[in-house]
């Protein structure tokens, strides 16, 4: 007689969202984590010297609140990870509106693959033209994971939805920058993927705003942090340069031999 193989215990989960000055969006994204189908362990938000009632809000939402005051969402999102106890860390914008099942998702992907060091998902636009919130949400995306996947040589990571694990964050922490020039999220993706596999998540059901888009001053800003994002890295993740190490560190990983110069 065969005896049925106890269920693995689900991962404890943490979920990091910084925040400065957007207590109303803030308020709304916490009330969306509070009725998830799998409650989150507990909730980081990271207040990088806001000057509204933001903390406020965390701490009556009864989140844990944790104070960064090197401005920027780089370090204000390095603080949160570092603060997370959480085996799994799941990260949002304070604009984010998640669907109840998000956490559900995301930890579920977790479990079902140990192999991969970090997840992402898609998104769709809360607000703006109610007709062009999916298509433009999936245009943006396109191109973002067109651009950055050709720089990266793999898949980005996307900072309004992604799921870290809390060993991945501790192998690469030392790595990132917190500079408040750069995307948080790209710089991330650089040093995770170098040693750790990302992959994407269909269907995890995230809701952002389109804010950041309101003004062709604000996007090319946003453009403007992607190149210097990826200008920072190189030389050394130059792409062609990147390509052929990542690819011949997972031909040496198939083999079961050791890669030669692997970063320590």
């Amino acid at each position: 007689m065969h005896r049925a193989t106890p269920a693995a215990p689900e991962p404890t989960v943490s979920v990091v969202v910084p925040v400065k000055d957007d207590a109303a969006a803030l308020q709304r994204c916490l009330r969306a984590l509070a009725v998830q189908t799998l409650p989150a362990d507990e909730i980081v938000v990271v207040d990088n010297g806001s000057t509204d009632s933001s903390a406020e809000v965390a701490t009556r939402q009864g989140a844990r609140v944790v104070r960064c005051d090197t401005p920027g969402i780089p370090a204000a999102s390095a603080a949160g990870y570092d603060a997370a106890t959480g085996e799994v860390m799941l990260r949002l914008d304070a604009d984010g509106v998640p669907d109840p099942r998000w956490v559900e998702r995301m930890v579920g992907a977790c479990r079902r693959d140990p192999r991969v060091g970090a997840w992402t998902g898609g998104a769709h636009f809360v607000d703006g033209p109610p007709a062009l919130r999916r298509p433009l949400a999936a245009v943006y995306l396109l191109a973002y994971g067109l651009v950055c996947g050709t720089a990266l040589g793999h898949a980005p990571l996307f900072g309004s939805n992604l799921a870290l694990r809390r060993s991945t964050w501790l192998d690469v922490r030392d790595r990132v920058h917190r500079d408040p020039g750069l995307h948080d999220d790209l710089d991330l993706a650089f040093h995770v993927g170098e040693r750790h596999r990302i992959r994407w998540l269909r269907g995890t059901g995230m809701g952002i705003s389109m804010r950041p888009f309101g003004s062709g001053r604000a996007f090319l800003r946003r453009i403007a942090a992607g190149f210097r994002t990826v200008l920072v890295h190189w030389p050394e993740d130059f792409p062609p340069v990147r390509w052929v190490r990542l690819g011949l560190r997972r031909l040496f990983h198939r083999l079961g031999v050791p890669a030669p110069g692997a970063r320590r």
